[in-house]
């Protein structure tokens, strides 16, 4: 096994992340982390392990490795393949997974408060229990996702593909779902939307 010479570092939407040679052996022993340095100086993780981001610096250090329980704010996970991805539980209040690849992602119980979640792709996600508050969801695939019991308090589901979704016991209170997609899914109160379902849309 290559041993790394340097801690690397990793990037977030405002601080430079970084963690030690032990931690990433240890990650790559239990193949957790499986990168691959591309354009732009990104490293990805492959599979249904972790990823680390490499990029811009700045001056507060940090860890941004994708990972159960982790502190991971406003961590950007820009375009990532995060499919299957174990993040229960983890703080990711204002991370960012712009156009990221959360397909079959594990999210239960995490903290997703005021997080950019834009045209991902969360089909089939577990987010039973997350916190969604205030977090822009604008576009994202949310298709079969379940999202049991979460917070969606003041989040943005415009034009979100929710088509069965689970939302019971979901909280939506000021929720956006302007032309969302609702097709099939599972209401709060445990009905079904009816099929072609869409969000409503508030006049301006």
């Amino acid at each position: 096994m290559t041993k790394h010479k340097n801690p690397l570092e990793i990037s977030s939407s405002n601080s430079r992340k970084t963690f030690g040679r032990g931690a990433v052996l240890t990650a790559l022993a239990a193949s957790l982390v499986a990168s691959a340095l591309g354009v732009g100086g990104i490293a990805t993780a492959a599979g249904t392990g972790s990823a680390d981001i490499f990029g811009s610096s700045s001056s507060t250090p940090s860890t941004c490795v994708a990972a159960p329980h982790a502190d991971l704010r406003n961590c950007d996970f820009y375009g990532l393949d995060l499919s299957r991805t174990d993040l229960s539980n983890s703080n990711l209040t204002g991370a960012s997974f712009y156009h990221t690849n959360l397909t079959n992602a594990n999210l239960a119980g995490a903290n997703l408060t005021s997080a950019t979640v834009i045209s991902a792709d969360l089909t089939g996600a577990n987010l039973t229990g997350a916190d969604l508050t205030g977090a822009d969801i604008i576009g994202a695939g949310l298709v079969g996702a379940d999202l049991t019991g979460a917070n969606l308090t003041s989040a943005d589901l415009t034009k979100a593909d929710l088509s069965y979704a689970n939302l019971t016991d979901a909280i939506m209170t000021s929720a956006v779902t302007c032309d969302a997609n609702l097709s099939n899914a599972i209401a709060p109160d445990g009905t079904s939307y009816g099929d072609g379902s869409r969000g409503w849309c508030p006049i301006s």
